[in-house]
């Protein structure tokens, strides 16, 4: 993440729109993963007006930018949180394509937008259409020590 050399202005701004923006609404569907997630529209719509009325704009736009260590060229989308004083919040993610045409392109562009929008404003990721994607073991339900209490062994465990 990069801010503008003073941030003693956005944050608090940004500490005031966070109390207004709620979670986004799961309102598409995946059938692929048959899974529903908050598209792209209902978290720009989850923060806008709170971001707005504490004088803060929002921009995305995709880049192309020579990776420092590989010196190849990457695409990338930044999204830049700014303060009407002129202080800037900003975040950037890679944008990772299997393919190279308009649409895998597109597709990867609004994945990024959703999601750098969604941290930079601290909106709950309520969507799940990423992680019915993942091979991973469910989580199993703790229970504690019939006992009612931990035992000293297993008290460094955790």
């Amino acid at each position: 993440m990069k801010t503008s050399e003073s941030i003693s202005k956005i944050i608090p701004a940004l500490l005031k729109a966070q109390k207004n923006i709620g979670a986004a609404i799961k309102g598409s569907e995946n059938p692929f993963f048959k899974s529903k997630y908050a598209d792209l529209g209902t978290v720009m719509e989850a923060c806008k007006a709170p971001l707005n009325d504490q004088g803060i704009v929002v921009i995305q736009s995709p880049s192309l930018r020579i990776n420092e260590v590989s010196g190849e060229s990457e695409n990338i989308m930044e999204t830049l949180l700014v303060h009407e004083s002129g202080e800037f919040v900003q975040g950037e993610m890679k944008l990772i394509l299997d393919k190279k045409d308009m649409q895998k392109l597109g597709s990867s562009i609004s994945y990024a937008k959703r999601y750098i929008l969604q941290a930079l404003t601290f909106i709950p990721s309520q969507d799940d259409d990423s992680e019915g994607s993942m091979n991973r073991p469910k989580k199993k339900d703790f229970k504690k020590p019939a006992s009612g209490g931990f035992s000293k062994s297993k008290a460094g465990a955790f």
